[in-house]
């Protein structure tokens, strides 16, 4: 199975000032509510208005892709009415949303364990995927059900049942195709909304050199400007992928005077 995008910790990738891949975990939507004395669910709602929001934002600014933990596999320990209203609130987000994203030239990927969903549910993340497979503009996936572990044990399930015969002897390149996303290059650029500083099992593997943004704002109240400023600090950051700022210099300078 060829590989569209190689692995940072075998291969460095390039980098541009705009980041090609965001990833966002989007928290704080239950906080936004309770602090405007209104029901949790109120923050969800407020929170696909800002999932517009961004993925218009990162359209004009020319990110290629960008992944949105939704909801994760461990989000089922919430309470069942909540965990109904999220899975409505899915469903519903692809009733109204896949349209303006197909003609949008937006591509949709939902990426997670879907044998917990309805069989409604399933259909309708299929019919999106597929109206919308050709779009190139930007790729818009969607985690919801989605764990890293998870997400590294079916590639490997997956990989030893492809290939039984070399179930001792396989490596990065082998496993990256089974993995949820081997259409995407790996996250230059990971953010968390609502204060809390940890990856909460969102792209394990796939986060190995991403640059991480934390922000106290609330998922609901992240905005353009709050995006601009995230890329700002990325822009910021010495990628050196297991080099020297030393090295970095050299390289610099070295294509200046190719370029001059």
């Amino acid at each position: 199975m060829a590989l569209p995008f190689f692995s940072s910790t075998r291969t460095i990738p390039d980098i541009t000032a705009v980041p090609r891949h965001i990833a966002i975990i989007m928290d704080g939507n239950g906080r936004w509510a309770k602090q405007r004395l209104m029901p949790r669910v109120m923050g969800h709602q407020r929170g696909v208005e800002t999932v517009r929001e961004v993925v218009k934002a990162c359209r004009q600014m020319g990110v290629e892709y960008l992944t949105l933990f939704a909801f994760s596999s461990e989000n089922w320990r919430r309470p069942a009415d909540e965990v109904s209203f999220l899975m409505q609130l899915f469903m519903k987000m692809l009733e109204r949303e896949v349209e303006k994203l197909h003609k949008n030239n937006i591509r949709l990927k939902v990426i997670g364990d879907r044998s917990r969903f309805e069989a409604e549910l399933v259909r309708r993340i299929e019919e999106a995927e597929q109206l919308t497979a050709g779009n190139t503009s930007l790729t818009l996936t969607i985690a919801a059900n989605y764990g890293g572990r998870w997400d590294i044990m079916q590639a490997m399930h997956a990989l030893s049942q492809a290939h039984p015969e070399r179930a001792s002897a396989f490596g990065e390149e082998e496993l990256t195709p089974y993995l949820s996303m081997p259409y995407a290059p790996e996250p230059d650029l990971f953010i968390r909304t609502g204060g809390e500083k940890r990856i909460s099992n969102f792209l394990l593997w796939q986060l190995a050199y991403t640059e991480l943004y934390f922000t106290d704002t609330l998922w609901p109240a992240f905005d353009r400007a709050a995006l601009e400023e995230a890329i700002q600090s990325y822009q910021k950051r010495e990628r050196r992928f297991g080099r020297t700022s030393e090295q970095l210099r050299g390289e610099q300078t070295t294509e200046g005077k190719q370029n001059a």
